[in-house]
């Protein structure tokens, strides 16, 4: 009898265990499916863990929007997800190509989406910041600023935080649309924040790079450049490294807000920065795609393009991809900056590629979406 109760309790015990994960998968599946957005993560490291294409094969399809493009694609559950000028925030189904819906803004949509928990945030030059229901397209909240949203936002512990051409820095709660906080810079922000530990970084055109503790809005420091800044910053755990229109790449430390090192380029840098395997990959107007030692800025290597390079610069598979205003796409390897291929299209390019399922998406200027394989 002992014998027969012992396995009576263990059978009820499992029975309890598969009905607990059952319902956890239940809430897991309800909660929403992946987290995305621009640079691949809240600091902006931009290295993608799926496979990109170290081979160039052919175009596996092209989508063509009504009106100009300068947002980056986004990715999540099979869908791609991109702003347009025409003030539509495309869906497009990743395996074919086909549209599966538009949502309309009141103005240009040149922000990068973020999503999370089966909603899809992105800003609008008509001044709000949207959060979507992607099943349905119900507008869940919105936030109106006082400025055109060209910033592209980023979500972490459940919190969004985006910025405005108002000069203006916002924490919100990503479910509710409640603002934790405001952070004023003084001047407009075109910069996409980066994240590391308890700090957010950003810059402005008055050239300035700013460390906001992410929890209360309140400034840690700010590092003054000589241009305006449109680079997105990434950051890893002792530096903030990013462009400024004054010709020059930075590091500065993210505890102290004290220059680490500088690199002058020849031309003015738009392009935002990769981290991989201890280097910072960035492009610049003067043509070249640069590879810099994180430590100490030491030169690795430079790759010359045809024309300037605007775009910011995507890691996967030990390849760098970066595009060129000529309308070129470049793959090069990571370790020695050599071209593994190159793919050219009619218009220009100065949006972030994606990787994802072993095909590289990017986007025209001209309204073209690209997945090349």
């Amino acid at each position: 009898m002992p014998k027969i109760k012992s396995i009576g309790k263990s059978n009820l015990h499992r029975k309890k265990l598969i009905l607990c994960l059952t319902a956890l998968t239940v809430v897991l599946a309800a909660c929403g499916g992946k987290t995305s957005m621009y640079r691949g993560d809240s600091s902006h490291t931009a290295v993608y863990s799926d496979p990109g294409p170290l081979t160039l094969d052919s175009l596996e399809w092209k989508y063509n929007a009504a009106d100009k493009i300068y947002s980056s694609p986004t990715i999540a559950d099979g869908t791609i997800y991109l702003g347009s000028n025409d003030h539509n925030l495309y869906a497009i189904d990743q395996s074919t190509g086909r549209l599966k819906w538009r949502f309309k803004t009141g103005g240009n949509v040149e922000s990068t989406s973020a999503i999370e928990n089966g909603i899809i945030y992105v800003g609008s030059w008509d001044k709000h910041m949207y959060a979507i229901d992607v099943e349905t397209q119900a507008v869940v909240w919105k936030q109106e600023t006082k400025g055109a949203i060209s910033s592209s936002p980023i979500i972490a512990d459940g919190v969004l935080y985006f910025a405005s051409e108002d000069g203006h820095l916002y924490a919100t709660d990503a479910e509710t649309g409640f603002r934790k906080w405001s952070f004023d810079a003084g001047s407009s922000i075109y910069s996409s924040p980066a994240i590391y530990d308890d700090t957010i970084f950003f810059g402005t055109l008055n050239g300035d790079m700013f460390a906001v503790n992410r929890d209360t809005g309140q400034e840690h420091w700010r590092f003054k450049t000589l241009g305006k800044i449109h680079s997105s910053p990434a950051v890893d755990a002792n530096n903030v490294y990013f462009g400024s229109d004054d010709k020059r790449v930075y590091a500065v430390n993210i505890h102290t807000g004290q220059q680490t090192w500088m690199k002058k380029t020849a031309g003015p840098v738009l392009s935002s920065p990769a981290l991989y395997n201890d280097r910072v990959y960035i492009g610049s107007k003067d043509g070249y795609i640069y590879a810099y030692a994180a430590e100490d800025g030491v030169r690795e290597w430079e790759y010359r393009t045809e024309a300037g390079v605007f775009s910011p610069v995507t890691v996967a598979s030990d390849t760098i991809y970066a595009s060129s205003s000529e309308g070129v796409l470049y793959a090069l390897d990571a370790g020695e900056g050599t071209l593994r291929w190159k793919y050219k299209v009619n218009s220009k390019l100065y949006s972030a590629a994606v990787v994802s399922q072993g095909k590289v998406y990017f986007n025209s200027v001209n309204g073209s979406l690209f997945a090349v394989k």
